[in-house]
């Protein structure tokens, strides 16, 4: 008899074969539907409330995937091309979710009937190929030198994004708003040169684009209320220098024979800071901006002379303030001169809503802007802070790519079509296969519909007739209940979201399939690992 060999961990979960690939599918299924109905301008929220009892309510298929803290292996993968969805084009996320799942879902049966996994790979990975070529064949290129034209178009594709989140009855206020932020930025649209600051109270409306910085007043000592708190064209100093006493260290000792030698002391300390006070006034900053504490003393100096001042200043908003009003940040007080300040056309602290918030506009160099959203509840500007970072990266993107596509499912309709007819023209399994992966196009109108309380079945069976009679850009009309050529009414997207989604789709799908084994090793019991096992002598000074 064959001695019988142990290779892995007792314990070891292994599972294989196809009810592993199956298994997978279900789990990625299961996955899909919590972001199902999120789809579209009438999708619906979620509410969901993690381990430490903060609530989030969203609709953004990256952010709830996010939060759902999945375990399973296989579903992981949905939530890694969420994520990378939303970090490369922003928009598009729970679209990349249903479609890589349904794609899932209409090769099931060929697992199932014992196709391949390979077979089954190859022919997917051809049909995402053909797709993609298709997409950017059609896709319309629009005039960039034209810069009305170019401003209309990353407006509707703004408006396109946003009507579908929760700010979506004020998508034409952010979508010129949004436009405008990504304007002012240089030609590498750096998305950290946007500044989103968040104040609660006020109507939606009441939120407002800074074109410079804009950030909420810091720290401030006795004296503060002394100081101007409006100036045109000042010189900003920007510091990383602490303007206080410095308390001494603990353990520092310092041996004096007389009061007049710790006097000198004392005196030294206040000299050094009057020195540093005295340059930077010399210098003829009028704003003073510290990432380090600005203390009691230097506020009233700087009160005295009409020289503004805010200590404690974030990293990035000093940088931003650098970015837009010139100047550098300095960590010493020596050689303070005007190449290395900044300027801009106006500064001033203003209220907005309970807060008090110092804005620099007319910076010369602004490359940088600042929204201020306003709203109610705090879960509800989060949203919009959410809903404006995808429109923001949509319109980047618009920037750089000027192919767009008709949205609202149409191009999924037209793609579907395409890969159905070229499924017609081959033989053998392929043809089913990419037969099914045609099918698996139609989930995007199909859920539009039905998170609309539309007949998914009779307006899908329209899109069918028109995209085969040659309407390229017919999809779903929301407002209608009907079909309507989308592109005529301005329902537009870059074609890069959709090639990205689809792409990362294909993978994903391809990837899941090609697993057909998972072996997980056991979770270390606290009383197996050598390291948890209790000394000898049970804590009681004694042994057992």
């Amino acid at each position: 008899m064959q001695p019988q060999i142990i290779l892995l961990k007792e314990g070891t979960d292994t599972s294989q074969g196809k009810p592993q690939i199956i298994s997978n599918i279900n789990a990625c299924s299961a996955i899909a539907e919590a972001v199902r109905s999120t789809l579209g301008p009438r999708g619906m929220d979620k509410l969901i409330v993690d381990s430490k009892s903060k609530t989030t309510i969203s609709n953004d298929g990256a952010t709830i995937m996010n939060l759902l803290e999945v375990v399973h292996p296989a579903g992981k993968t949905l939530v890694d091309i969420a994520k990378s969805q939303d970090a490369e084009v922003g928009d598009g996320t729970t679209s990349v979710v249903l479609l890589a799942t349904e794609i899932l879902k209409n090769c099931k049966q060929f697992i199932e009937e014992g196709v391949h996994p390979q077979v089954i790979i190859k022919s997917l990975r051809l049909g995402s190929r053909m797709a993609v070529d298709k997409i950017r064949e059609i896709s319309i290129k629009l005039n960039k030198e034209n810069k009305e034209e170019q401003r209309s178009l990353l407006t509707k594709c703004a408006a396109t994004t946003l009507s579908s989140k929760l700010v979506a009855h004020s998508k034409d206020f952010f979508a010129n708003m949004v436009v405008d932020a990504v304007m002012l930025l240089d030609e590498l649209l750096p998305l950290n040169m946007i500044g989103i600051k968040k104040v609660q109270g006020g109507a939606l409306e009441d939120s407002r684009l800074v074109a410079g910085v804009a950030f909420k007043k810091t720290f401030s000592y006795a004296g503060f209320e002394m100081q101007p708190k409006k100036y045109e064209n000042p010189l900003i100093a920007l510091l990383n220098i602490e303007l206080e006493l410095k308390a001494e260290r603990d353990n520092a000792e310092i041996r004096v024979d007389s009061v007049e030698e710790y006097q000198n002391i004392v005196d030294a300390e206040w000299q050094i800071l009057y020195d540093k006070l005295e340059k930077i006034y010399k210098s003829g900053a009028k704003v003073v901006l510290s990432r380090l504490p600005i203390g009691d003393v230097a506020t009233q100096y700087f009160a005295d002379r009409d020289l503004f001042c805010a200590g404690r200043v974030s990293e990035e908003d000093l940088k931003r303030t650098m970015k837009a009003c010139g100047g550098a940040i300095q960590s010493t007080v020596e050689n303070l001169d005007r190449s290395v300040l900044g300027s801009c056309a106006f500064f001033e602290e203003m209220q907005i809503g309970g807060e008090r918030y110092n804005l620099f506009t007319g910076c010369p160099q602004a490359k940088t802007c600042t929204f201020i959203l306003r709203g109610g509840a705090e879960q509800f500007i989060e949203e919009t802070e959410r809903s404006l970072h995808d429109a923001i990266m949509i319109v980047r993107r618009a920037v750089k790519n000027d192919a767009i596509v008709a949205g609202g499912g149409a191009i999924e309709m037209e793609i579907s079509k395409y890969l159905r007819d070229y499924s017609k023209t081959i033989a053998g399994k392929e043809q089913i296969i990419i037969s099914a992966l045609a099918r698996a196009f139609e989930v995007i109108p199909r859920q539009l519909c039905e998170n609309a309380g539309f007949d998914a079945t009779d307006i899908l069976n329209k899109l069918r007739q028109k995209h085969s009679e040659g309407g390229t850009w017919f999809g779903v009309d929301i407002n209608r209940e009907d079909i309507s050529d989308n592109f005529s009414a301005t329902v537009w997207e870059p074609a890069v979201v959709k090639i990205n989604s689809l792409t990362a789709a294909s993978e994903a799908a391809c990837l899941i399939l090609s697993i057909d084994e998972t072996i997980k090793a056991p979770r270390a019991n606290q009383g197996d690992s050598v390291a948890n096992r209790p000394y000898p002598g049970g804590g009681r000074g004694r042994p057992m």
